[in-house]
């Protein structure tokens, strides 16, 4: 069973850092693209950041772009985001998310994290 399970979040203040981490086994790892997306209750899960299989190609969202960084490592099967100078705006529920690099249908979502960003 493949699960991928993200850990990292919590409450940070406006301006702050966290880390969050994804591990994910039972599967190949190093053919699989990884993202992270968040979700905030009513509104629709959206793309945070993704980086490809060999790690050659990543992906930010106007939003987050040179505030946050995606990395993997294919020896451990994690996915890290850095995420820097947080503001109220990022507050979500973060998900790790798996796809295979040709075959898309082959994906799997984490149950996700929280990060509240609050004074």
């Amino acid at each position: 069973q493949v699960q991928p399970v993200e850990s990292g979040g919590g409450l940070v203040q406006p301006g702050g850092s966290l880390r969050l981490s994804c591990v994910a086994s039972g599967f190949v790892f190093s053919v699989y693209d990884m993202s992270w997306y968040r979700q905030t209750p009513g509104k629709e899960r959206e793309l945070v950041a993704a980086i490809s299989f060999a790690a050659n190609s990543t992906n930010y969202a106007d939003s987050v772009k040179g505030r946050f960084t995606i990395s993997r490592d294919n020896a451990k099967n994690t996915v890290a985001l850095q995420m820097n100078s947080l503001n109220s705006e990022d507050t979500a529920e973060y998900y790790c998310h798996v796809r295979h690099f040709m075959y898309y249908s082959v994906e799997y979502w984490g149950r996700g994290t929280q990060v509240t960003v609050s004074s």
